[in-house]
């Protein structure tokens, strides 16, 4: 057999892919990367999946005219030639616009898309809708959006949650305990966006291991960690981090082991923040021994803990999942608040950083440089919502969402256009979903594979996957700059974003302004050629495109020095001050105080969850179920590549939950279960854990919506997508993130025959 190996990258890794006859065969990891992860094996399975869409389709009750007030999921779809599927999708951005205006346009296409920095679907519609007159689109992340909005207020900029972060090498080499809020996952370090030449981060834990670093696991669950880093693990109560923190906070000040200096120096409000913590202004002492009926760990625990913190250079870092929550700004906030009472901000290897763990790259030694990246433009009508706030907009038109001290108001959205993403693995509360998605008259697709979202789309518009079209890939987290060539043939019909954008531009009389006159080709080099000016600018020399493109890839040198986060402001507060309001650590904020918010005030506090185990609601749902980023496939994407698949219980997601709370149920591993509340149902199969809080289950996201009756909300999802479960409410008014990890259920055995699993075959058609 000869086989052609062809550069690529992803997500999830560079890899060679082996091509024979047209056919991605088998992939070889790049020969850079010392820890490759095993996601790369489903990259042959996704190319040539049998959920790929072959050709353009409508929506059959579309055509009828069943437009908005119609729910989707349930038609069969009609095949288009592409002529007609281009027409149809200028025509009705052409009719919103002039019959209701372009913020009547909502360009979704929050996702992860393409590791490929030009051929990225969100940024290609953006451009193409900027062009056309705007659209309304969308502002933070799913990922870490309360802490996104409240860390410019705190510290002045997002770099502690972005990156850079302090680094490994600094860490290892000057900390001597490292207190890790929801762990340091190493599933997440097998995902790097847009991709990456090495995975370094098993690499820097084994060498945190073998330094001797002392690396403690607050988190519900043992996996958090792995086995051979020897982390302590502390099962703290989901939703209760606020609570610990502030406790951990009240025995080291109660003992005198403050920082004092640094927090009369560097910091602004500590005075009202110590009167919170000691319980001089509202009457409750934020100590251990308050705490521990809370969070679920004994008062001396927290205490020593509090001890071992004041005494040792130590690292305080949170995974972005803890403020995935209720009231999910608050840990965040505190974590900075308690690296600034044992006064490690701004020295080597402590301090506090979030997202270690996270995503591979945080933490990675690199230097600051830039990367090739299409600009996504301008948008005209300058118009946005937070972005897990769909269905609130969908639900309110005219209504208002109050946000980070603005007031905005929901447009009146009648065509919704997503290209990359997927809001029915990213979005919670699908049931109400599906509800609100009714509403828009005409909602518009691009999409490799028959997802969930392309099953509840009128106009379906087939993509190519990545490996069938050129394209650069790098991260501002990695050291390498990748080609990505192109290895096969566009299956069936599929045509690239960009191409699509611009046949659509083009019928809108906007082409140029989209392509600026480049074709792809084009556009390679003058993005690689941005890029290069800065890595100039920077000292480093560089090969011209095509020496890149006939490497294969780019790597820079590890940086001279260690990175750490704040040094300069350590060093000199009033010549480096941070871009807040006093030019200081803000724990207290007189900017977000002004805002009015009750579910976020001046400073960090406690706040009792709305869905936790100390709810009145646990004596219906007992059970705390937590969402985790999986092992076997980046969110949705890879779902139905070999190794999402193996990992499945009889063909459902599976549900950790512990041997107490198995054998309450007559539960063993392998069972099928009834997952449930009051937002819906989902099956998924049973895995008895040792390593699992009592009282709480655990499933990871993105196996795809199955819906037992298709086009019917509230119908058993069978397949297993836990946000079928979770609740979609704003974690404040402030941030206005997703509190998925805030969701109480129950479990029961399913005794009925076990319905098929049908999402990743392709849907009903039927003739025009």
């Amino acid at each position: 057999m000869t086989l052609t190996a062809v550069p690529h990258s992803s997500h999830w890794g560079a890899f060679d892919a082996l091509v024979e006859d047209g056919r991605v065969a088998a992939v070889r990891p790049f020969a850079g990367d010392r820890h490759p992860g095993m996601l790369i094996e489903s990259v042959p399975d996704i190319v040539h999946s049998r959920t790929r869409i072959d050709r353009p389709y409508v929506r059959a009750g579309w055509l009828r005219g069943e437009r908005a007030g119609s729910l989707r999921g349930g038609d069969a779809f009609v095949p288009l030639e592409w002529d007609h599927a281009i027409r149809l999708v200028a025509g009705e951005i052409d009719r919103v616009r002039k019959e209701h205006g372009n913020a009547s346009i909502f360009g979704g296409s929050y996702g992860w898309s393409s590791a490929g920095r030009f051929h990225h679907a969100r940024t290609q519609l953006h451009r193409m809708l900027g062009a056309a007159g705007g659209f309304t689109g969308q502002v933070t992340n799913y990922s870490y959006a309360a802490g996104m909005t409240l860390m410019p207020h705190v510290v002045g900029s997002n770099d502690c949650i972005q990156g850079p972060a302090t680094d490994w090498p600094s860490i290892i080499a000057n900390a001597k305990l490292m207190v890790c809020f929801g762990g340091l996952p190493l599933k997440n370090g097998e995902v790097c966006a847009g991709g990456a030449g090495e995975g370094q981060y098993r690499r820097w834990l084994r060498e945190a291991a073998a330094s001797g670093l002392r690396i403690v696991n607050v988190s519900p669950l043992r996996q958090d960690t792995p086995d051979w880093l020897g982390a302590e693990w502390l099962p703290v109560r989901p939703g209760t981090d606020t609570a610990l923190m502030l406790a951990l906070a009240h025995a080291i000040v109660t003992t005198g082991q403050e920082d004092r200096a640094f927090l009369a120096s560097h910091c602004v409000g500590w005075d009202r923040l110590r009167a919170y913590i000691l319980g001089e202004s509202d009457g409750v002492a934020k100590s251990p021994a308050w705490a521990a009926p809370i969070t679920g760990i004994a008062a001396g625990t927290i205490a020593e803990l509090a001890a071992e913190m004041a005494a040792n250079p130590t690292m305080i870092t949170a995974a972005w999942s803890i403020q995935r929550q209720d009231r999910g700004e608050q840990p965040y906030w505190m974590t900075v608040a308690l690296a600034a009472i044992t006064g490690g901000i701004g020295r080597p290897g402590t301090g506090f950083t979030f997202g270690y763990g996270s995503i591979n790259g945080v933490g990675n030694p690199r230097m600051d440089l830039p990367v090739p990246q299409l600009n996504a433009g301008r948008n005209p009508t300058g118009l946005f919502i937070p972005v897990a706030r769909i269905t609130d907009m969908l639900e309110n038109p005219g209504g208002v969402c109050e946000y980070n001290g603005r007031r905005i108001t929901y447009p009146d959205t009648r065509l919704i256009y997503w290209a990359g993403g997927n809001p029915f693995h990213h979005h919670q509360d699908l049931n109400r979903l599906l509800r609100a998605w009714a509403r828009a008259e005409t909602i518009v697709v691009h999409e490799p594979w028959w997802t969930t979202l392309a099953r509840h789309a009128d106009i379906v518009l087939p993509a190519t996957t990545t490996l069938e079209r050129n394209d650069i890939g790098a991260s501002s987290r990695d050291r390498h700059v990748l080609a990505m060539k192109k290895a096969v043939p566009a299956q069936g019909q599929a045509r690239d974003d960009f191409a699509i954008c611009g046949d659509i531009a083009e019928a809108l009389g906007c082409r140029p302004a989209f392509t600026e006159q480049r074709d792809e080709s084009a556009w390679l080099r003058h993005l690689y050629d941005q890029a290069r000016a800065g890595w100039t600018r920077a000292g480093l020399e560089t090969p011209d495109f095509d020496a890149f493109w006939a490497q294969g890839y780019l790597e820079f040198p590890a940086p001279e020095k260690p990175f750490v986060l704040f040094e300069e402001f350590r060093a000199d507060p009033a010549a480096n001050p941070l871009n807040t309001p006093s030019g200081k650590v803000e724990l207290v904020s007189e900017t977000i105080a002004g805002f009015g918010y009750d579910d976020c005030p001046a400073h960090p506090v406690w706040f009792e969850p709305k869905e936790w185990l100390g709810a009145e609601e646990a004596k219906r749902f007992p059970l705390h179920l937590l969402s985790f980023q999986p092992a076997t496939r980046l969110h949705s994407q890879l779902d139905q590549g070999r190794v999402s698949l193996a990992s499945k219980v009889a063909g459902r997601e599976p549900i950790l939950i512990g041997k107490e709370d198995a054998a309450a149920r007559g539960l063993a591993t392998g069972d099928v279960v009834r997952v449930f509340n009051e937002r819906g149902a989902c099956l998924a199969g049973v895995v008895v854990s040792e390593g699992i809080l009592p009282g709480v289950v655990a499933m990871a996201t993105g196996a795809w919506m199955d819906p037992a009756t298709p086009g019917e909300p509230g119908a058993l999802c069978v397949h297993g997508n836990p946000n079928i479960l979770t609740r979609d409410e704003g974690t404040s008014r402030l941030g206005q993130g997703p509190v998925a990890q805030s969701c109480l259920v129950e479990i029961e055995r399913w005794a009925a025959p076990l319905p098929p699993v049908r999402v990743h075959e392709a849907p009903e058609t039927e003739d025009a």
